[in-house]
């Protein structure tokens, strides 16, 4: 049976309510008999008709053995019409057709079938690849995107196996065995099928109970095989503490360690899989072996023929070989079912931050960016920002400075609605951003964060990803207007040089300048710049900042910044902390003012003057 997991919760401390079994099997069926798709439903019933087939042949095929058997014994009397009319030869060549036709029938069944499950696969992966998306930022900074990946990947796998082994596997399995014990029934009488329905369910109840015991020790031996793999990497990554500190002796010692553990599991996994075969060959041999004596007695005694005999043990033999994996089917389904919980789960996963009904597209006319007595807290308990009010007019720069913490990096999340407001109201040019739909706020605003993320395409992908289907000619002229054209020309292969993963095969600087290319092409009317330089050298910095004073005419810009001289130049600075802006106004006022900016001024002069000194 399956075990109902522990409670988990999701980013916003919500408990996620677990999918049984019969539920997750509930949500898969829709994507097997769609609306709307006459196309997947008939190719549906053409499978289940092919698998009829299939099991009515393979049913069939030991009756015809017997035929044939029973077509050569010269003893045996009263003999049916089909064996007098096709002979014994005709009968053997019958009984190879009918072996044929199970197989036949099982591949058309798969042929059939195929586009229907893969297209289930398909639709599935993106649902939840797009659901993923949706979500909020506050579910994703809790989750790691490794694991979003695999549970999409288990997920998606669970379904391909359900699909093959419970609609082709499983219930055909449930429907030959219950065939095959009517037949025993009809044909030999109860005692036989009473054999047979205690053999197999002697089997099922041994097969699920040891298979339950042996999943724990499997997933107590994958627990130390990843212990043991993760101090190995581990290890090597730290390769120069390791001989920093001689302890080569002692990573080994602890590597040994956790493999020694690893060793124990899989011993005990071993041994367990033996005692399984061990004692389904002998449950299973030994129903055989009682059905056989049986057989054999009331051959002697003139009640049956050697073609009932064979029969016997055609049909014993049928159904010990999909018997025979009935463990490992019954495992992998268990696994596949908390795998397509999980994901099934993260698709019940509500998004924070969505379209109000009836949202209408954002209109930006001038870009004014209003901030009314905004309010905001990730943690009920712990409020971010409290009450903060400010307006950029159109075209205007904006910038917000203090110590780590203030909240000014919040702002930019709040105007880019990763998350709402909790308090007051956020609006461009007169309209509140929770009313407007979130694809034309989106598009609305251009950001350049601090550290770009590249995706790892070529440079040209990369620049660009600002707008859908850039033309070439677009793309070099952000390129140009970032000054990044002619350091991407001197590549060897120029725009189409590969940047690898994150971006790491350029420097800070020039990711910096592909970033802020992607976002000229993208040509918003309203721009945040995300503490944009604070994680370059000085140099850099200083060419850097001239491509983003550039980009930032005839657009209204917010500035989050960590150096002052990046800022000197805005139309009004707000000095933040603890949520609250402190002080308020240009560059030369507030220095003048001799309050906190003046202190923060005084000592980024003077750690320029160190510098340079």
């Amino acid at each position: 049976m399956q075990k109902t997991p522990r409670p988990a919760h999701d980013a916003a401390g919500r408990p996620e309510i677990p999918s049984s079994g019969f539920q997750t099997l509930l949500r898969v069926l829709p994507y097997l008999w769609p609306e709307g798709l006459p196309w997947v439903k008939r190719r549906v019933v053409l499978a289940m008709v092919f698998l009829v087939l299939a099991k009515a042949v393979s049913i069939l095929t030991p009756y015809l053995y017997k035929l044939a058997v029973d077509a050569l014994d010269a003893q045996t009397a009263n003999d049916p019409a089909i064996t007098l009319l096709l002979g014994a030869a005709g009968l053997t060549v019958a009984y190879g057709f009918a072996r044929l036709g199970t197989v036949v029938f099982g591949e058309l069944r798969d042929a059939v079938f195929v586009r229907v499950g893969q297209r289930a696969l398909r639709q599935l992966a993106l649902e939840t690849f797009t659901h993923i998306h949706d979500l909020s930022l506050r579910y994703h900074i809790t989750r790691k995107t490794g694991g979003l990946s695999r549970i999409i990947e288990r997920g998606v796998k669970g379904v391909d196996f359900l699909l093959r082994f419970m609609l082709f596997s499983i219930g055909p399995l449930i429907v030959e065995l219950s065939l095959v014990t009517v037949i025993f029934a009809l044909v030999f009488g109860w005692i036989y099928a009473a054999v047979v329905a205690v053999t197999i369910a002697l089997y099922i109840w041994f097969t699920f109970t040891v298979t339950e015991w042996r999943v724990k020790l499997r997933r107590e031996m994958n627990d130390q095989d990843t212990d043991a793999n993760q101090k190995a990497v581990d290890s090597l990554l730290n390769y120069e503490t390791v001989k920093y500190f001689n302890a080569e002796a002692r990573e080994a010692a602890r590597y040994d360690g956790a493999m020694s553990r690893y060793e124990t599991a899989a011993v005990k996994t071993g041994v367990s899989l033996a005692m399984l075969n061990a004692g389904q060959t002998l449950l299973i041999t030994s129903g055989l072996v009682v059905v056989m004596i049986l057989a054999a007695r009331g051959v002697q005694a003139g009640q049956l023929t050697v073609g009932d005999f064979v029969m016997v043990n055609a049909y014993m033999m049928q159904i010990t070989m999909p018997l025979g994996f009935l463990g490992t089917v019954y495992r992998e389904i268990r696994q596949a079912l908390v795998d397509m919980g999980q994901m099934f789960g993260l698709l019940a996963q509500p998004a924070e931050v969505t379209d109000v009904p009836g949202a209408l597209p954002l209109a930006v006319s001038g870009g004014e960016i209003v901030f009314d007595d905004v309010r905001f807290a990730y943690d009920p308990e712990r409020e971010i920002l409290k009450g903060l009010s400010f307006r950029v007019g159109p075209g205007e720069k904006l910038a917000l400075v203090g110590h780590s913490g203030s909240g000014k990096s919040t702002v930019a999340r709040l105007m880019f609605r990763f998350y709402d407001v909790t308090g007051g109201a956020i609006r461009i040019d007169g309209q509140d951003i929770r009313q407007v739909t979130l694809s034309s706020l989106h598009a609305a605003i251009g950001v350049v964060p601090q550290d770009t993320v590249l995706f790892n395409d070529t440079i040209r992908y990369n620049i660009a990803y600002g707008k859908d289907n850039a033309t070439d000619a677009e793309v070099y002229a952000a390129a140009r207007a970032a000054r990044i054209h002619d350091f991407i020309e001197s590549l060897p292969q120029g725009y189409d040089t590969m940047v690898g993963e994150r971006g790491l095969k350029l420097s800070g600087g020039e990711k910096q300048r592909v970033g802020i290319a992607r976002t000229l092409l993208k040509n918003p009317p309203i721009l945040i710049l995300d503490e944009a330089t604070s994680a370059l050298d000085s140099q850099t910095e200083r060419s850097i900042q001239v491509s983003l004073e550039e980009m930032g005419h005839g657009r209204s810009v917010i500035v989050i910044a960590h150096r002052l001289s990046t800022v000197v130049d805005a139309d009004q600075i707000l000095v933040m902390e603890a949520g609250r802006v402190v002080e308020r106004g240009r560059h030369d006022e507030l220095v003048a003012l001799g309050g906190r900016y003046a202190a923060m001024w005084a000592q980024q002069v003077a750690e320029d003057e160190r510098e340079a000194a």
